[in-house]
């Protein structure tokens, strides 16, 4: 069944949502219409007000309501260690591992040929600014197991030659073919446990 107007618009933004399709977004539509003071119109507001406060953390990369986001001021945070994640999705997960008390690095994606994505639209430059200064000491390169994920972390390892500081990559406990927001909190730990330097 399809409706006409405000309706079928909102089902097919909600269908272009991660983990949506077209049923499941008509069914969320559907217990929104019928919750609308309850949930609809609380949900519209705070949309509203997120999309208006929160941006990108110039440091990290992370969301916050600030410029620079709560970890990155954070005085309880090892500066002296980096980990370097693809999506704002994966520092989240790390964070709710609690396997990390360092600093994060976000690069906004992965190298890939097919998507068009090369380095220069990553924040490695900047990463490679960061690492080079005297506080910090090591690197964890947490980029997913992936083809494009190892692709990126070996570039990424390499332009960190210079930096002095050692490079590590998340081991044991990621399956190839994986990615972090996607795994247990248990999983993380043992990876971030088990990190070895990255080889050439």
């Amino acid at each position: 069944m399809s409706f006409e107007g405000p309706l079928d618009q909102l089902i097919r933004r909600l269908a272009r949502l991660p983990g949506f399709g077209s049923r499941s977004a008509r069914r969320a539509v559907l217990h929104l219409m019928k919750n609308r003071d309850s949930l609809m119109m609380p949900l519209a507001d705070e949309m509203m007000r997120v999309g208006q406060t929160v941006r990108s953390c110039a440091e990290c990369g992370n969301f916050d309501t600030e410029s620079t986001c709560r970890i990155c001021t954070s005085a309880s945070r090892d500066a002296s260690r980096i980990c370097v994640v693809e999506d704002v999705a994966d520092l989240w997960a790390m964070e709710r591992a609690g396997v990390f008390s360092g600093r994060y690095h976000v690069l906004g994606g992965v190298m890939s040929a097919i998507d068009g994505v090369n380095p220069e639209m990553l924040r490695v430059s900047y990463l490679v600014q960061k690492a080079s200064s005297d506080e910090v000491r090591e690197v964890i390169l947490a980029t997913s197991a992936t083809v494009d994920g190892q692709t990126t972390a070996h570039y990424i390892a390499e332009k960190l030659e210079t930096a002095g500081v050692n490079v590590t990559r998340l081991a044991h406990g990621v399956p190839v073919g994986g990615e972090l927001d996607y795994l247990d909190d248990g999983t993380l730990a043992q990876a971030m446990k088990a990190r070895r330097a990255l080889d050439g």
